[in-house]
C-alpha cells in the first residue's frame, strides 16, 4: 500500500517514495541553457485579454461541474452545488518581492472583488506560485470568502494565519484524511514534491494533491507531483474521475522526480484510470523552467486517444461527461 499518511524525519517531511531534489548544483547545470534561452520561454506578444463574467456564478453550472481555470494552477471548481478555489494566486509574480521573479504573462482574468462566494479554498502546498501572499491577504477580507473552510496539508495554516486568514477557518489535513463541504468530500493525498519559501525550509511543512468527490462528480487535482507508482492505487480507490487535473509545464529532466511534464502527465494519467477528461494544468503563466513556454501544451496536444479538457483562461466552462475542450488561446 502506497497511500500512507505522511511521515516525517525531525522537522522534514518525507515523500511517498524515494525522491531526488536538485540542491545548487542544479544552478551550475542549467546555467547556461538559462540566459540563452530566455526569449523562447517567454510569449512573443501579449495574451489575450481574458476576462470572465462574474454574472455567470449566478447560475449553477447545467452538467454539474463548471471550471473558471485562471492560469497556472488556480482555479474556481464548481460541482455538484459546492465552489471551491484552488490554490489562490493574483499575485503578479510567483516571488517572495513584487520586484523580481517569474512575472505574469497575463493578468488575472477575474477581479479578486469580483469573486463569487466561496465555500473553501484548498491550498496544496507553500510555493509561491500556489500560494500567493499578496492574494492570501486581500481574500482574508473578502465577504465571498467570510464563510469558507481553508483547507491545507499539515503546517501550512500558520502562514495563512499570519496572512489574515481566521484561524478557526483553516483546516489541516495529513495524507489519507477528508473533510466534507457541502456534498462534495475532498480527500487530501500523497504527491511527490517539496514545500518551502526559501532555501531553509524545505519540507518542513507539507504537499498534497486532492481527490475530491461529490454525489454526481469526482475530480482529481494533482498539484504539482512528479511520477510515482501511488497513482494507479488513488486511481482505484477513488476514481473513476470525470475530470483529472495535472501538471504539465516547468518541467526538465533535472527535476523529473519533483514535476512530471507533459510524457509524464500522460503515462500520470492513464495510471490514474485513463478515464474522463484530462485537463492540463501549471503552464502558460508563468516562466519557471527552461522549456520554450508553449512547449508542454504543444507536445500534449497531439497525443492519441487522450480526450484534453483544456479551456481558455477566465471563461467559466462546463465539463461534460467525455466531451473534450481544445482552446487554442495558445497559439
Amino acid at each position: 500500500m502506497l497511500l500512507q499518511p505522511a511521515r516525517r524525519n525531525g522537522r522534514r517531511y518525507l515523500n511517498p517514495v524515494p525522491t531526488k531534489l536538485g540542491g545548487l548544483s542544479v544552478i551550475f547545470k542549467v546555467g547556461r541553457r538559462f540566459f540563452l534561452g530566455a526569449k523562447a520561454r517567454s510569449p512573443r506578444g501579449p495574451l489575450g485579454p481574458f476576462h470572465t463574467d462574474p454574472s455567470i456564478y449566478a447560475t449553477q453550472p447545467r452538467s454539474g461541474l463548471r471550471i473558471t481555470w485562471i492560469g497556472h494552477a488556480t482555479s474556481i471548481v464548481e460541482m455538484d452545488g459546492v465552489r471551491i478555489l484552488i490554490d489562490p494566486v493574483w499575485d503578479e509574480r510567483a516571488a517572495p518581492t513584487n520586484w523580481s521573479g517569474p512575472k505574469r504573462f497575463f493578468p488575472a482574468p477575474l477581479k479578486l472583488s469580483d469573486l463569487p462566494a466561496i465555500d473553501a479554498v484548498i491550498v496544496s502546498h507553500n510555493h509561491y506560485d500556489h500560494l500567493g501572499a499578496g492574494t492570501i491577504r486581500a481574500m482574508a477580507h473578502l465577504a465571498a470568502v467570510e464563510r469558507a473552510q481553508w483547507i491545507m496539508p499539515l503546517g501550512v495554516s500558520a502562514l495563512l494565519k499570519q496572512l489574515g486568514v481566521p484561524a478557526a477557518h483553516c483546516l489541516e489535513l495529513n495524507w489519507m484524511d477528508s473533510t466534507q463541504v457541502g456534498a462534495v468530500r475532498l480527500t487530501a493525498l500523497p504527491a511527490r514534491h517539496f514545500s518551502g519559501r526559501t532555501l531553509f525550509d524545505r519540507f518542513e511543512t507539507l504537499w498534497a494533491s486532492f481527490a475530491l468527490a461529490g454525489p454526481q462528480h469526482r475530480v482529481y487535482y494533482g498539484a504539482d507531483s512528479g511520477e510515482w507508482a501511488g497513482f494507479h492505487e488513488i486511481g482505484e480507490q477513488f476514481g473513476p474521475f470525470d475530470l483529472t487535473m495535472l501538471e504539465i509545464g516547468a518541467f526538465d529532466p533535472l527535476w523529473a522526480d519533483i514535476h512530471m511534464g507533459p510524457d509524464g502527465a500522460v503515462r500520470s494519467f492513464r495510471a490514474l484510470g485513463s478515464q474522463g477528461l484530462l485537463m492540463p494544468i501549471h503552464w502558460g503563466l508563468f516562466d519557471l523552467a527552461l522549456h520554450h513556454w508553449k512547449q508542454p501544451i504543444e507536445k500534449i496536444w497531439p497525443v492519441d486517444g487522450l480526450k484534453l479538457w483544456s479551456p481558455t483562461p477566465g471563461v467559466p466552462s462546463e465539463v461534460n461527461a467525455g466531451e473534450e475542450l481544445r482552446s487554442e488561446w495558445w497559439r
